[in-house]
């Protein structure tokens, strides 16, 4: 029997009011993050026009993925987040002009970077290995105040064990206490079926949990991303997720070259909707998705 099933099953056996008060689960507004809603705009939106956007939402937090076309608005994206009372959550990879900007406006979002996978002959050259590529980056999101976010993005550096034992290793040899895990969902296909031991291991470390709509082998048939509520395996894997007792952000994503808004309203539609099945509340029927279930050819990658 698979670990999902495992978890499953033992869910299941809880009463139903004893689950409803151990697992509340954290899918609400304030907790969630907005993510990929940049250059993944089908509507091309300029910083006032996002951040009113996302506002008017509900969403509280933006983490900030951007291109070079993005450089020159880096300020303004800063100063409309301020002006629609949004918090800077968090901010892709690195670049100099926006670490000044964060100096200046006194932020520390969380530094968001793909774990690498090197090439080593033993676990351990890996950990070492991909620790001194990051190494730098570590450090200045150290000097900024910010805690820093080592991304699944697929590869060995994608595998839940293999981001516990960077992080870890991060942790114990230089001290990089500010050193997390942001787990992503359309990352994670192939790790269905173990998610509950996943999460029990990242969990001390987890800093975000980005949620996608999840059908199985999603990524082989076209599926990758997906909106929440719209997969096969999102109740059972969202109940996985408050089971594994993490209480900290949720993101949700756009990605897909649609409308953005459109794409967000989907996903919070299907995580209220989930979320009511979680706690016990009525659902009333599973939500439209207002634009189309597959993406569009030609989306952007990071």
């Amino acid at each position: 029997m698979s670990l999902l099933r495992v978890a499953l099953t033992l869910f299941a056996s809880l009463p139903a009011a004893a689950r409803a008060a151990d697992n509340a689960p954290p899918f609400n507004r304030a907790n969630t993050v907005a993510w990929c809603i940049v250059p993944f705009d089908g509507v091309k939106r300029t910083p006032a026009a996002r951040a009113e956007m996302v506002r008017s939402l509900g969403i509280t937090k933006v983490a900030y993925d951007w291109r070079a076309e993005h450089v020159a608005d880096f300020e303004r994206e800063i100063l409309e987040y301020r002006r629609n009372g949004l918090e800077f959550f968090a901010f892709w990879n690195t670049h100099d002009e926006a670490f000044r900007l964060f100096a200046k406006y006194n932020l520390q979002p969380q530094i968001w970077q793909t774990a690498p996978s090197p090439e080593a002959a033993t676990q351990e050259q890996r950990v070492a290995a991909a620790t001194a590529r990051l190494l730098p980056a570590v450090k200045r999101a150290r000097e900024l105040g910010s805690r820093f976010g080592l991304y699944n993005h697929g590869g060995w550096g994608g595998e839940p064990e293999n981001l516990v034992a960077v992080c870890e290793h991060l942790r114990r040899v230089h001290g990089a206490d500010h050193v997390g895990i942001v787990y992503n969902f359309h990352h994670g296909h192939a790790h269905v079926d173990r998610l509950a031991a996943a999460l029990a291991a990242m969990k001390p470390h987890l800093l975000c949990l980005n949620l996608n709509g999840m059908m199985r082998d999603g990524d082989r048939r076209e599926m990758k991303i997906f909106p929440l509520g719209q997969g096969e395996l999102d109740a059972a894997l969202l109940r996985v997720a408050t089971d594994s007792g993490y209480r900290g952000p949720v993101g949700i994503i756009g990605h897909t070259q649609d409308d953005v808004e459109l794409r967000l309203r989907d996903n919070l539609d299907g995580l209220d909707w989930l979320a009511a099945q979680i706690e016990g509340r009525p659902t009333g029927p599973r939500p439209v998705a207002r634009v189309p279930l597959l993406p569009k050819a030609g989306t952007p990658s990071k």
